[in-house]
């Protein structure tokens, strides 16, 4: 197995899951108001990247626990530099972090979710191409 026909290769690059080629969102777009934006297939090997409506509902656990990972580590991180951690505190340092990681959680969550239903199966060149309608 190489690199880059693993599921974390996948999943740290945003790449199709199908071919670990193309881009499942736009490039450039990461911080703007477009950081959402998503292709609707790969423009490689044609996988749908929202198979059906409502797929990506499941991608919100997916992201709720990458948010209790941010509080943990901010807990503990909090803990360690200052005696006593208020809610205040707690709640603050959260917010900031899940703010500032907003968008690539969001995409992270995403291209994990999709990746555990897609699995890889070559490179473009050597699979069909799906039929995208």
């Amino acid at each position: 197995m190489t690199q880059k026909n693993s599921f974390l290769y996948s999943a740290l690059t945003i790449k199709c899951p199908r071919c670990c080629e193309g881009n499942m969102f736009p490039e450039g777009t990461l911080y703007t108001t477009k950081f959402a934006d998503m292709h609707k297939y790969c423009s490689c090997c044609g996988q749908a990247f929202e198979p059906e409506t409502g797929y990506y509902y499941g991608a919100m656990y997916v992201s709720f626990a990458f948010n209790v990972a941010i509080f943990l580590v901010s807990f503990f991180i909090l803990h360690q530099f200052v005696e006593e951690v208020t809610m205040a505190m707690m709640m603050g340092v959260v917010a900031i972090t899940v703010v500032g990681f907003l968008p690539v959680i969001f995409r992270l969550s995403r291209v994990l979710w999709i990746s555990i239903f897609v699995r890889y199966e070559g490179p473009c060149s050597l699979i069909p191409k799906k039929n995208t309608k």
